[in-house]
């Protein structure tokens, strides 16, 4: 069985409070119907129907402080408890005692040596490639991860061919904020029918969404909705296309903060855990699933015993 993994930075279940959850404000009409009319709050975990299952799951892992980027990602991508076994939560970007446990193996690496195919499906513009090469900017968690795996990130050449997708789901930064005004640029439904198309060209695939975790830095509540209105319209797309018997979606997240816009911190608010597929295959992954060590060996389970 395959599993698309859309990991989304900095997202927690909060309160229902609009004056600082912009969850709680907004609309989510595909999202709210796969949970039965819920919005994805605190409140609404655990959750199962019909063909979504909603965990809420622990981030801070029994380390003190607040969960951070690179520790809870490599936390996700290997199945080890990181933070505990360095003794801190650490980030935003892996340093060399965070990186060793994932170049000592992670879901990219385990999912090729078991003979299944894997992919990281965001595509990177040149400056960023520029900006590695030259030294000036380290890899983040998931693209380390990917490239330790002797698997490539894919480039702007990749975005044009349809290989890839932009980080903002449809392509626009690239044609605003980065200058390329060729850049093909879909609406999120059209994204959402494009995830779910590369998506089945791999056993496992990740896409990368950060976005929500900037915006949860900067407190910025109409930008907020506009990210959650488009993930929504993603979600549309995607689960429209979506053959439940043959893959499985997972949402997960390494900590809070976009759902408490009151705090430019992270919080140490549980993290959902939003699984989309078959009753069987959301039952296996999600029995006994309570933190994010149990999210990489699930999703090795499910490609390679097909559950």
């Amino acid at each position: 069985m395959r599993v698309l993994f859309i990991f989304l930075d900095g997202v927690g279940l909060g309160a229902d409070n609009p004056e600082i959850n912009p969850f709680a404000r907004v609309d989510m009409p595909v999202l709210q119907n796969l949970l039965g009319g819920h919005k994805l709050l605190a409140a609404s975990a655990p959750f199962a129907g019909g063909r979504a299952t909603l965990l809420p799951l622990d981030a801070a892992l029994g380390v003190n402080g607040l969960p951070q980027s690179a520790t809870g990602q490599a936390v996700l991508l290997t199945g080890i408890n990181v933070s505990k076994e360095i003794g801190e939560h650490y980030g935003p970007k892996p340093n060399p005692t965070v990186a060793k446990y994932l170049l000592n193996g992670n879901l990219f690496s385990q999912s090729t040596k078991a003979g299944k195919s894997a992919a990281l499906l965001n595509a990177y513009p040149p400056r960023y490639f520029h900006g590695v090469d030259s030294g000036k900017r380290l890899y983040s968690a998931i693209p380390l991860a990917v490239t330790s795996a002797g698997l490539p990130l894919f480039t702007k050449d990749d975005l044009y061919a349809g290989r890839a997708l932009s980080a903002d789901f449809t392509g626009s930064a690239w044609a605003g904020m980065l200058g390329f005004l060729d850049a093909p640029v879909l609406n999120p439904h059209e994204a959402g029918r494009k995830l779910s198309q590369l998506a089945g060209q791999y056993d496992f695939s990740l896409f990368e969404y950060w976005a929500s975790d900037y915006v949860g830095h900067k407190q910025d509540m109409k930008w907020a909705i506009e990210q959650l209105e488009t993930l929504d319209g993603v979600l549309g797309g995607l689960v429209e296309n979506w053959n439940d018997e043959e893959g499985l979606i997972l949402i997960t997240s390494d900590h809070g903060n976009m759902e408490d816009l009151s705090t430019r911190r992270h919080t140490d608010a549980k993290v959902p855990g939003l699984l989309v597929g078959s009753s069987k295959a959301r039952a296996a992954f999600s029995s006994r699933l309570s933190d994010l060590t149990g999210i990489s060996p699930r999703i090795m389970q499910s490609i390679v015993q097909s559950i």
